[in-house]
């Protein structure tokens, strides 16, 4: 349909375009005065109360002025002074607890913080057997009766009682799975209460030490003759149990993230580390980009990215924009113009400028990008803003059904037995569970179709998506120079091939790949030149001339296309307005072809021979095969559909007049693009699908960003899901998984609420013991894992084209 950037419901022409040229003009926020500002890595945070910790310990440090920690990310952004405080000293700040910080790219200690939850698992699976073979083999005959009868079971209970100093065994491997396996547990649970915010960590922490402590005492009292039947009382086995089984799912949470980031292929940014400064006597050395000033200049040389943003002082050349600006086409650069830092020169070499005080305009959206993530909170998990209210209910139910047992005349005992079942009945295993395997689930099902999802809210906020944005180069096209469309002679587009032939510029590759040139004109009846017609469209002439006769002389290279003598005839291959500058004459129909290419959003290609234009090529960018399909799917289900570029209007007129594409804002630049996605936001949710560095700052500002997997590092580090093969159809796919795993969201949190308003009443009525409530925990938990690890194939049905509901 036809829209301009006004159609949008809550955003005008003016709202967009005077937030582009603030963003573009304005200087992001940055430390205060005298302050550095850092971004570090810090492993073990899993929920807001995470954040809320590390930032008020921060904020409490001498010579840090401001912190804003995000766990999607495990990223902390710290504003410090450098004099007061050195970074190794600000990563001690935030390595408390459990809790690691790492430099930002320190993978090697990263990847050993990944290992440790391995090994805190494998720890808890050994100690805990040791714990449990006694309980399988004595302890739970004696306790149900079973194995033995008669005088054995006489003999048995007189052994277990006995055999007092053996329970010393059960107490210290007991205490090395929750102290060591249960760690980050606990860590979360004193997190919680220090900053009052209840989470599962609490709850499940609770149930753990309950237990915990009952069967310590239970020991002690029995050394000192206060009780006798021992085996009653020690419930170390439900400590293991809870530990291992929340353990247990947070490692198969953590194995299938780790997975699915592997997935992706090794990525690279655009940043350049260094570059050749250009001195008064014409040589060049090699600096580092920190040590260049304003005034220097620079030479870089054809093939290699600009360093910093500057003024091209010599040399005429063609620079590709696409990393900084989005936009697909080449742009020609003359003396005095200005040139972006992180963009690529294609043809020629230039002699840059330095501005002063100029970082690179890539560096420069790299701070963006992570002021963006550092800043944004994640979503906190449903288990535990339902933790806010049910660990205060579960304690006050413990305490009441304590207090009124020993009320009605109930020996102490069996007044904290039940206290102690309602804690470990209500322990919110199954309901901790139910989210994080659910969408483990979804991740896991996600990466065999192609799909690496970054962040496990991702399932829970496509659910309430309203607009999705495309970046439009290499996105909704392929983001590669290729012929659309020729209209010359067949032995001229030869000529013209060979003559590009010579030059790096994207468009010459796409006519030198398009046509194979073999020979040069014939010299005499064109109708005795044979020709055959290549694969994809070029021409391919054979002929027995000898080598000599191809050879390209006199070539020269301009702003606006090439020129070049083939055998004895002059070539010049060029933008329309190349021929008027070099005075060759160009027909009216070749200038009109020119013109309609120009108004679809191409590049036109004028070539002509000895002084005259004889044919046209047209090359441009084309759409991704199935966009269309892709756009039509996502507004089946009430979703709009925004196009997004840095091309001017007229490239992007073929989105324009697609049915399903509701709005096209075009002539962005990459700041506008994250502040257009914001403007958007207004009252509705996001998501934005791009591929390049210029896209990082507009993914990350959405609710919820994908990138194509053969985008920069950058773009998938803003995004929260990587579409690995590149294939838009999967976007589609994205939508289906999270509407299958949020069903299955919902029905293992059905069912750990039916446990609980079973099992919690049996335990207040004095019916189970605190080993039946292990068991019965023990269980609603495995259901819990069964119906998570069960492929989602199998509920993900077709998505109605309405939209989920919410």
């Amino acid at each position: 349909m036809q829209a301009t950037i006004g159609d949008i419901d809550d955003v005008t022409a003016a709202d967009v375009q005077a937030a582009v040229a603030d963003d573009k003009n304005a200087t992001h926020d940055g430390p205060p005065e005298g302050y550095d500002r850092t971004f570090l890595r810090v492993t073990g945070m899993h929920c807001t109360t995470c954040e809320a910790f590390l930032e008020s310990v921060a904020n409490v440090t001498a010579g840090v002025a401001d912190t804003s920690a995000s766990y999607v990310t495990e990223t902390v952004r710290v504003d410090y002074d450098s004099n007061e405080l050195s970074e190794s000293a600000l990563l001690d700040v935030f390595s408390q607890g459990a809790y690691t910080a790492l430099h930002r790219d320190d993978d090697l200690a990263r990847q050993r913080t990944e290992e440790e939850l391995t090994w805190r698992l494998a720890a808890g699976v050994m100690f805990g057997m040791m714990v449990m073979l006694p309980y399988i083999i004595s302890l739970y005959p004696v306790h149900f009766g079973v194995l033995y009868s008669g005088r054995s079971m006489e003999l048995a209970r007189e052994l277990v009682a006995s055999a007092r100093y053996f329970y010393y065994f059960l107490f210290f491997f007991t205490s090395l799975v929750l102290f060591y396996t249960g760690g980050p547990l606990l860590r979360g649970a004193y997190v919680s209460l220090r900053m009052r915010q209840p989470n599962m960590d609490l709850l499940v922490s609770l149930a753990a030490v309950s237990a915990y402590l009952y069967s310590t005492i239970a020991v002690f009292l029995v050394q000192i003759g206060v009780i006798d039947a021992i085996y009653n009382h020690v419930y170390y086995d439900v400590t293991v149990a809870i530990i291992l089984v929340v353990t247990a799912g947070t490692y198969y949470e953590s194995t299938i993230k780790r997975q699915a980031t592997k997935r992706l292929s090794e990525l690279t940014t655009a940043q350049v580390d260094d570059a050749r400064l250009l001195n008064d006597g014409g040589q060049t050395e090699q600096v580092a980009v920190t040590d260049l000033t304003g005034g220097d200049a620079i030479l870089v040389r054809e093939g290699e990215r600009v360093p910093v943003d500057g003024t091209l002082r010599e040399n005429s050349c063609t620079i590709d924009e696409a990393v900084v600006t989005g936009e697909s086409l080449p742009v020609t650069k003359a003396p005095s113009d200005d040139v972006v830092g992180g963009t690529l020169v294609t043809s020629g070499a230039a002699v840059v400028s330095v501005d002063d005080g100029a970082p690179s305009s890539l560096d420069r959206i790299v701070d963006v990008l992570w002021d963006i993530q550092s800043a944004t909170n994640g979503t906190q998990k449903l288990a535990n803003k339902l933790a806010v209210v049910f660990v205060p209910l579960v304690l006050i139910l413990a305490a009441v059904a304590g207090v009124s047992y020993l009320a009605l005349g109930a020996p102490v005992t069996t007044a904290l037995l039940v206290a102690l079942t309602v804690l470990i009945v209500s322990c919110p295993c199954a309901l901790g569970l139910a989210t994080p395997l659910a969408v483990s689930s979804g991740i896991r099902e996600a990466m065999e179709q192609g799909i690496v999802v970054f962040d496990d809210t991702v399932f829970e906020r496509l659910r309430g998506m309203d607009v999705v944005v495309f970046d439009k180069t290499g996105t909704l096209t392929t983001g590669q120079m290729n012929v659309i469309e020729t209209d010359a002679p067949t032995e001229l587009l030869e000529m013209a091939a060979m003559v590009e032939e010579r030059s790096s510029h994207p468009v010459a590759e796409a006519i030198t790949d398009a046509v194979a040139p073999t020979s040069v004109v014939s010299s005499g009846d064109p109708s005795e030149d044979e020709t055959t017609t290549h694969a994809d469209g070029g021409v391919i002439k054979d002929t027995d001339e000898p080598e000599a006769q191809r050879d390209v002389t006199a070539f020269k290279s301009y702003t606006k296309g090439v020129q070049g003598t083939v055998g004895d005839r002059a070539v010049l291959v060029g933008h329309p307005a190349l021929f008027d500058t070099q005075g060759w004459s160009v027909p009216s129909e070749i200038r009109t072809q020119a013109t309609a290419a120009t108004e679809s959003g191409n590049l036109p290609v004028v070539i002509g021979r000895d002084g005259r234009a004889e044919g046209i090529v047209v090359v441009g960018d084309e759409p991704r095969d199935g966009w269309a399909d892709t756009v039509a799917e996502l507004n089946d289900r009430d979703i709009e559909v925004v196009v997004l570029t840095g091309d001017d209007s007229d490239a992007a007129s073929t989105f324009r007049q697609h049915t399903h594409v509701d709005h096209v804002f075009a002539g962005v630049p990459p700041e506008g693009k994250a502040e257009t996605v914001r403007q958007l936001g207004a009252g509705k949710q996001v998501t934005m699908v791009g591929d390049g560095t210029n896209d990082a700052p507009a993914l990350a500002s959405a609710d919820l960003g994908i990138a194509l997997g053969s985008g920069t590092a950058l773009a998938v580090d803003a995004a929260d899901i990587a579409i690995v093969d590149d294939d838009l159809a999967s976007i589609a796919t994205v939508f289906d998984i999270a509407a299958a795993t949020n069903r299955r969201v919902k029905q293992n949190i059905g069912w750990a609420f039916l446990y609980n308003a079973i099992a919690i009443p049996l335990a207040l009525a004095g019916a189970l013991n605190p080993l039946f409530a292990s068991v019965a925990m023990a269980s609603s938990s495995l259901l819990v894992v069964m119906n998570s690890t069960r492929p989602l194939s199998s509920s993900n049905q077709t998505v109605s084209a309405a939209k989920p509901d919410r």
